[in-house]
This record gives structure tokens, sequence and C-alpha cells, in this order.
């Protein structure tokens, strides 16, 4: 029965390397590394701190200590307040910030708040002011065009008064006369001194009519 079960056992299990006992006569080899490293470097490739004891001026450096703590944490057995600046070096930068940057976080976005408001109203005002000249602009468009329609129309005038004039002079002679005869120079500027005349005097009495108008819309 107990061969049997050897039998189906050894099948099964595989084979173990039997246990040797402590020689205390024997003679030890002591494993080599074979690395060629350097302990640091393989501290390195282990993750561990390079070094446990300073062996350069460097290494007592707040710059390389913060660097190992920040890099290994607690392992690398550095205080954690190196990481920290010394209370004089606050007192010194917060006294430099006073000097330069004496306002406050909500001042300095208070100073922004306002800067923004009237960069805006600066556009909101421009904006407006172009708007109205533009309005502006229509409105001079319309008054040149009636001014030169009205030169137009004044022209057109003067030239007709030219005419009825001159038809004027050659009814007077009741004849056909040259228009470079002396006496038709002389009977036509005749005719525009009186022609003148009434114009001023029809002006002078629009004018009182308005003043008139004016006066009595006042007493009213």
């Amino acid at each position: 029965m107990g061969m049997r079960c050897l039998k189906y056992s050894t099948g099964s299990t595989k084979t173990e390397i039997p246990a040797s006992f402590v020689n205390e006569n024997a003679e030890y080899e002591p494993v080599r590394d074979k690395s060629g490293l350097r302990k640091q470097h393989k501290n390195v490739l282990f993750e561990t701190t390079p070094y446990h004891e300073a062996h350069s001026w460097i290494h007592l450096t707040e710059k390389y200590q913060r660097s190992m703590y920040g890099k290994f944490g607690a392992s690398s057995e550095i205080n954690p307040q190196i990481c920290f600046g010394l209370k004089s070096d606050y007192a010194k930068t917060n006294k430099l910030q006073s000097i330069t940057q004496p306002d406050t976080i909500q001042q300095m976005l208070e100073k922004v708040r306002v800067t923004k408001a009237a960069k805006l109203d600066a556009i909101n005002e421009r904006e407006e002011a172009i708007a109205k000249k533009l309005e502006k602009l229509e409105q001079w468009k319309a008054d040149l065009k009636a001014k030169v329609a009205k030169r137009e129309a004044e022209a057109a005038a003067a030239i007709q008064r030219k005419e009825r004039l001159i038809e004027e002079v050659r009814r007077h002679f009741g004849f056909k006369v040259d228009t470079r005869d002396d006496r038709f120079k002389e009977m036509l500027e005749q005719k525009e001194r009186e022609d003148k005349r009434k114009q001023k005097e029809a002006k002078r009495k629009v004018k009182e009519e308005k003043m008139m108008a004016k006066l009595v819309k006042q007493s009213v």
C-alpha cells in the first residue's frame, strides 16, 4: 500500500533539492559583486540615497539636501524643514514685497476691474461719438445737396433774368439790335440796375414781414 501511494505521488510532485546542514568546519565563498559600480551608483540604481554621509561640501548645501528629500522623501534621513526658508529670509521678502507690491490681491483685482471698466467706457464713448458723427455726416450730405441745388437754381434764375432783360431791351428799341452795340449795352446796364433795386426791395419786404411775424408771436 505504501509503495502504491509513493508510485502515484512521485508523478505529480516536483523533486526537491535535499537540505544541507551547516558545516562549521567548511569555508564559504562570499558572493561577488561583478557589476563594477560604486556604492553610491548602486544606491541610485536601487533608488536610495547615494550618500548616507557627506563626502563633499556640496552634500551640505541646502540645494542638494532639498533635492535629495524631494526625490527620496523620508528615506533620505534629511530633516524636511530644510525645504522651507529661514524666518529672516521671509522677513526680507515681506519687506521687499511691501515696497514693490504694497497692494493686496483684493486691491490688485479691484484696480484691474476699474481699469477694464474705464477702457470699456472709453470704447463705448468712442462708438457713440462715431455714431453721432455718422448721423451728422448724413445731415451734412443733405445740407450740401441743398446748397448745391440752391446755387444751381440761383444760377438758372440769373440766366433767365439776363435773357429776360435782353429781351426787354430789344423790345425797347423796337428793332433788332446787336448786343455789342453801345446803346444796347447802356440800356442793358440800366435794366440790370433797376432789376437789382427791385430784388433788394423785395428782400427788404420779406425781412420786414418776418420781423413783424416774430414780434407778433412774442407778444401773444
